[in-house]
């Protein structure tokens, strides 16, 4: 693998999916060629002993939604030829919690963080989080021994985030045990921000053949009869979804495609490993009466924001009902930046260019 061929790689990539080539795109590929140069190059000897000063282990790419911070970071990610992952920070998470609690009395001489972070060195050199959020507090104390342990393992990190390092987690609960996470990640890390006015998800969209609005008799008969076309032929069950001994019920499921209240999904106390588990049985994914959002219930957008984080990252297609357009959307005080992500987010998988297969 030859990283000085990175930006002519991406400029052909670019010419044959038909993309723009936009200049501050450019501008980041350069620098993960400078990234992947610090950290994985092999080198001199003189060299080496310069390297070990640095200490810029990871690359955090920060921007506005839909300006091609995924793009660009998988492309990179896809190109190396080395032992990596790419996972969802909520998967990620899960697994750390898990292991912690399924080794909390087997390990008393070493530090469990320090032994599940081993445990990843053997298997990878980089690690890659997308979209990169902090939303809940038991995460948030624990993140900053995590990666300064992940750090220390010379794991190289890589992020795309709409949030700059020193807004995550702002306005969180008990967000003092948050900062030493936040001095880590800036000690640590590349940080760099792309600025593009244009939200390249929704370009091309012309239609959202799959959004719904508003919530009357003739939205709903134009829904339900879509529904039973594609429905057509499947058997209707319900779904069983057992997670840590909780059982929670899919009511309207035919064989993979799943129908919801909103209620059912995001007024319940429902987070990441129950969605994680639901979406893993679905190959569509409908819900109804999505409400507009406001300071009044900041819980369940809360959770709406986590359910479709996990839907776009398995690349679920979406069929909804909702109270307002996309474009007229409100929000919580708290969560109207990482809002703008979710509505992103709900345009491509609602849209022709996410397929119902």
């Amino acid at each position: 693998m030859y990283i000085k061929y990175l930006k002519e790689s991406f400029l052909d990539h670019c010419s044959k999916f038909k993309l723009k080539k936009d200049h501050e795109q450019i501008v980041v590929i350069e620098k993960l060629v400078q990234f992947y140069e610090n950290n994985f190059r092999k080198s001199s000897f003189l060299v080496r002993i310069f390297k070990k000063q640095y200490k810029k282990f990871g690359f955090y790419l920060q921007g506005d939604v839909g300006v091609g911070k995924t793009m660009i970071l998988n492309f990179f990610y896809d190109y190396l030829d080395i032992p990596k992952q790419r996972t969802h920070f909520n998967e990620f998470m899960i697994s750390v919690h898990d292991f912690l609690h399924k080794n909390k009395n087997n390990n008393k001489s070493e530090n469990l963080l320090d032994l599940f972070v081993k445990n990843i060195k053997q298997r990878i050199e980089l690690i890659y989080f997308d979209e990169f959020q902090v939303t809940n507090i038991v995460d948030a104390m624990i993140l900053g021994k995590l990666f300064k342990t992940i750090f220390n393992n010379n794991i190289k990190v890589i992020f795309s985030s709409n949030t700059r390092i020193q807004d995550l987690y702002k306005d969180g609960l008990q967000r003092e045990q948050f900062l030493p996470f936040i001095k880590i990640i800036e000690d640590y890390c590349v940080e760099h921000e792309l600025i593009i006015n244009e939200d390249y998800r929704k370009s091309g969209i012309k239609t959202l053949e799959r959004f719904f609005y508003p919530n009357n008799e003739k939205i709903a008969f134009q829904i339900n009869q879509l529904f039973r076309e594609i429905t057509k032929g499947k058997e209707l069950s319900i779904k069983t979804i057992t997670v840590k001994g909780r059982n929670f019920f899919i009511n309207k499921y035919y064989q993979s495609i799943a129908r919801f209240d909103f209620k059912e999904l995001c007024a319940e106390n429902l987070w990441a490993e129950d969605y994680l588990s639901i979406v893993k049985q679905c190959s569509l994914i409908v819900i109804d009466n999505i409400p507009n959002f406001n300071d009044e219930n900041v819980n369940e957008q809360q959770r709406f924001i986590t359910l479709i984080d996990i839907i776009y990252e398995k690349k679920i297609p979406m069929m909804v009902t909702c109270e307002v357009s996309l474009d007229n959307f409100g929000s919580s005080t708290k969560l109207s930046q990482v809002f703008k992500r979710t509505l992103s987010r709900l345009y491509e998988l609602t849209s022709p260019e996410v397929k119902i297969v």
